[in-house]
C-alpha cells in the first residue's frame, strides 16, 4: 500500500461525492421505508368515528363505516319501540346472552341500546357476513311472516332480525347483530369505537 498522501483537491472531491451519494441514498430510501408505515386510511380504519345524529328523524337509518364495517344508526319511532316487546317469544336470544358477538352491558336490554330510540348495530349478518336489507315497514311482505313488525332480512339465507338487531328463532344466523362499542358525546354527537372516556 502506498504512503503517498492524497492531494487536497482530490480529498475535497471524494468527501463531496460521498456526501452527495449519502443524500441521494436518503432520498431513495425514504419512500421505500415509508411503505412500511400504515397509510392514513389504515390508521383511520381502526379509529373511533364521530357521527352527527342531529339530522336523523324518527324512522330513519344512517349508515357509517367503522373498521371497514357498515354501522347502522337508526332512530326508532315510539311504535317501533313498542313492537320490540311483541316479538320476544319469536327470538333466538332476546336477552343478548350468546357470546359469539358479546353485547356491551349498556346494551343488554330490550332495545339493545343506551338511548331507547337509537339502535347502533353492525349491519353484517352473523351467519356468513352478508349485509341484511331493510324491511322496516310492518305487515305481510314476501319472505316474511304475516305478523312482521319491521326489521331486517338477510336475503342470502333468510335470517331475519328485529329492529333491535335480534335474530329470530330457527334461522341460519347464530347470533344477534353486533353492537359496537359506542357512547354519546352530546345529544347530537355519537362516538363509535369507544365507550370509555380516557
Amino acid at each position: 500500500m502506498s504512503d503517498t498522501p492524497v492531494d487536497s483537491s482530490k480529498r475535497t472531491w471524494l468527501i463531496a461525492s460521498g456526501c452527495a451519494g449519502a443524500v441521494g441514498a436518503g432520498f431513495v430510501a425514504t419512500p421505500f421505508v415509508s411503505t412500511f408505515q400504515p397509510s392514513e386510511r389504515a390508521k383511520a380504519a381502526g379509529a373511533a368515528v364521530e357521527v352527527d345524529i342531529s339530522g336523523v328523524k324518527p324512522g330513519e337509518k344512517l349508515t357509517v363505516e367503522w373498521r371497514g364495517k357498515p354501522v347502522w344508526i337508526m332512530r326508532r319511532t315510539p311504535e317501533q319501540l313498542q313492537a320490540l316487546k311483541t316479538t320476544e317469544s319469536q327470538l333466538a336470544d332476546p336477552a343478548s346472552r350468546r357470546s359469539a358477538y358479546p353485547t356491551p352491558e349498556y346494551a343488554k336490554n330490550e332495545h339493545r341500546s343506551i338511548k331507547p330510540e337509537f339502535m347502533v348495530a353492525v349491519g353484517i349478518c352473523t351467519h356468513l357476513g352478508c349485509s341484511p336489507g331493510d324491511r322496516l315497514q310492518a305487515g305481510p311482505q314476501p319472505s316474511l311472516p304475516d305478523d312482521w313488525q319491521g326489521g331486517f332480512l338477510c336475503a342470502c339465507h333468510g335470517s331475519t332480525f328485529d329492529l333491535a338487531g335480534r335474530v329470530f328463532k330457527n334461522k341460519p344466523a347464530p347470533d344477534n347483530l353486533e353492537v359496537p362499542p359506542h357512547m354519546y358525546l352530546s345529544d347530537s354527537k355519537l362516538l363509535i369505537g369507544e365507550d370509555k372516556i380516557a
